[in-house]
């Protein structure tokens, strides 16, 4: 039946409706074809209390982005993907001015969100930057973390043109959209985005995770928000994060996301 203009959904209710499904998408939560294999059980240390978490729940580990879907375009979770939503809602409400910026994007899942919500507000003035070497880790640096066989740990890589191609599947790529190809020790310190209202970091490493740092966190708004994926799983990326915030005192309080994600907003 026709439906009055009253009857029609309003315009935040639209937007809701897409971002709901296009996070549903990009995390494989609408077929969810993993979810019929056995996964083993989970536990992790919170190293704030020091107790120890179990997870069985196969539905709460994909929430939490803890285990892997062969299908998902992003492998955050939707606990995260639901926090960089928010992140960029309140930086666009606040007004706080900058571009939105991923570092370490595998396949591209995250940056097609970001991409996605800027649309669903008509946002036309920030750019989306898709940081990665689209060629997976440094084989020094996989060495050194006693990796035999760099060459073929990198093979989980997404090339350049897989995530082009992924975002023109959801009919985001366009001019909004920039693409920063090469390793972070190289690729960031001239990268040409000069303001930086939205920084998530998946970097993983100590030398990466401090690159990006160094040299876009000085580009970071008053106000922006750095997310830091991996805070929680690796114990090179906490240190990079602590050594820098030490250095640069600062203070704003680490917000937790879910058993690994954390994230805070820049002060003055």
């Amino acid at each position: 039946m026709f439906q009055t203009p009253l009857d029609l959904p309003s315009a935040q209710a639209g937007i809701d409706l897409y971002l709901e499904l296009l996070k549903a998408s990009l995390g494989d939560f609408l077929y969810d074809r993993d979810a019929a294999q056995d996964w083993p059980d989970y536990t992790y240390t919170d190293l704030q209390t020091g107790k120890k978490h179990a997870l069985t729940d196969y539905a709460e580990l994909k929430q939490k982005g803890l285990i892997a879907s062969q299908q998902a375009h992003t492998m955050i979770g939707m606990l995260r993907m639901n926090q960089l939503q928010v992140a960029i809602e309140t930086v666009l409400a606040e007004q706080i001015p900058g571009d939105l910026i991923e570092t370490g994007v595998l396949r591209g899942g995250a940056c097609i969100l970001m991409r996605g919500i800027l649309k669903a507000y008509g946002c036309r003035d920030r750019q989306v930057w898709v940081a990665d070497s689209f060629a997976g880790f440094p084989p020094e640096q996989l060495r050194q973390r006693g990796i035999a066989d760099p060459e073929a740990f990198n093979t989980l890589a997404a090339s350049l043109e897989s995530v082009r191609e992924t975002f023109r599947r959801y009919h985001l790529l366009d001019e909004q959209v920039q693409f920063l190809k090469g390793f972070f020790e190289n690729s960031l310190q001239q990268a040409p985005l000069k303001q930086v209202a939205v920084l998530r970091l998946d970097s993983d490493f100590y030398e990466s995770t401090l690159a990006v740092l160094e040299a876009l966190y000085p580009r970071l708004s008053v106000g922006g928000y750095l997310i830091v994926d991996d805070y929680y799983a690796f114990a090179d990326c906490r240190e990079a994060v602590r050594e820098y915030r030490k250095a640069h005192q600062i203070t704003s309080p680490l917000q937790r996301v879910d058993p690994v994600c954390v994230y805070w907003r820049k002060a003055a």
